[in-house]
């Protein structure tokens, strides 16, 4: 397998690792009925479109106003990981913040729900419908800033963006959504993807294609990627991993409605009321731009990608001088870590329905959506 190992910043490898339901899993062919699990119906007969036709009519879609709901479903065998990502490092308070942190990008990310989304411009909101609370995150380009508030607990925290990182119209439409998954796809779009047109379906009560990503490898977990794109927008309706020898997507969200109308205005605004408890917090959100970037702190944690395509390998080496090794683990951390992952030469792995982590002795993580036999090659530099 030709291979290429490259060094980006750390804050690349965060933007990685949360894309990862998106398309750091590139796809294979799902039927229709796979496509957007209760979603798509009724006979629908689009204008043929070939392939490359379809691929640039999905690339030109620019809508910049939106309301609608989402369904994300999830099914990844993710188990609850609270109790390794507390406990690192002196500072318990500090690691218990970035637990939470992690908690609540995860849920986003790689979980199960119903949500609004708005959208109009440079301003966003994710409106999570919980069972007897919501949770929203609110993006405002113009004042640099993003909510996230949580009904349940009364808590709000105010997301401050580093000079030179403001957000701008393309983090809203990174709020999970089909349209961020497809982005996100054409971006790693290469010679190893073959891609197809499937059937015309409705969706979310829009005519829509099907466009279908299928990997050329056979070392990956993936089976295929498929998209629902509106037939009149270009923009996409639903998104769907399927894993390999499975008959049900492992990941999937899609529109059960959607409005390209501007939604109002007060929708997209977030003032703190006096029983809401307010944090806040200033951030360095990943760049689009520093795929290629090296940090210049030889003790920050480093990352490095290894091979390309659908076999690629994300490598997290430890800073330097950390002590953050599997040795160096609680006993509690140790007993957990145990119970999901299985022994391996110079390591541990875990293993999900599109993933697959390696974490070795000597304190290095290698993910990918491959098997676990192609992490301990390249750990091992093969």
């Amino acid at each position: 397998m030709t291979s290429r190992t490259k060094r980006v910043s750390p804050r690349t490898a965060r933007r990685s690792l949360l894309a990862i339901p998106a398309i750091a899993v590139p796809t294979a062919i799902v039927a229709a009925a796979v496509l957007i699990p209760n979603a798509a119906s009724g006979a629908v007969d689009l204008p043929d479109l070939t392939p490359q036709e379809l691929l640039e009519f999905a690339a030109a879609s620019e809508v910049d106003q939106l309301s609608g709901t989402i369904e994300q479903a999830a099914d990844l065998g993710l188990p609850d990981l609270g109790a390794l990502t507390t406990g690192f490092g002196a500072d318990t308070t500090a690691a218990d913040d970035n637990a939470a942190d992690i908690d609540d990008l995860l849920s986003l990310a790689t979980g199960s729900f119903t949500a609004k989304v708005y959208l109009d411009g440079d301003s966003a909101r994710l409106q999570v419908l919980d069972s007897l609370a919501e949770r929203n995150v609110y993006l405002d380009g113009e004042s640099d800033t993003a909510w996230f508030v949580d009904s349940e607990s009364q808590s709000a925290t105010k997301i401050t963006f580093s000079a030179g990182e403001e957000p701008g119209a393309d983090d809203a439409r990174e709020l999970p959504t089909p349209q961020a998954t497809l982005e996100e796809a054409l971006a790693n779009l290469d010679e190893s993807t073959a891609v197809t047109v499937g059937s015309d379906a409705s969706v979310a009560g829009r005519d829509a294609y099907e466009l279908i990503l299928e990997p050329r490898s056979d070392d990956t977990l993936v089976e295929s990627i498929s998209f629902a794109i509106d037939g009149e927008t270009g923009m996409a309706l639903s998104a769907s991993i399927s894993a390999a020898d499975s008959s049900d997507p492992a990941f999937s969200i899609a529109f059960t409605d959607v409005s390209f109308d501007a939604p109002d205005a007060s929708t997209l605004t977030f003032e703190p009321s006096s029983n809401i408890t307010v944090s806040e917090k200033e951030i360095a959100p990943p760049s689009h731009t520093d795929h290629e970037a090296v940090s210049d702190d030889a003790t920050a944690p480093q990352m490095s990608v290894v091979g390309e395509g659908w076999s690629t390998v994300v490598e997290l080496s430890a800073a330097e001088g950390s002590s953050q090794t599997l040795d160096g683990l609680t006993a509690e951390q140790q007993t957990m870590l145990e119970s999901f992952t299985t022994a391996v030469d110079g390591g541990r792995v875990f293993e999900t329905a599109l993933l697959t982590v390696l974490m070795t002795d000597d304190g290095r993580t290698l993910i990918g959506a491959v098997p676990a036999n192609v992490l301990v090659d390249a750990a091992s530099g093969d």
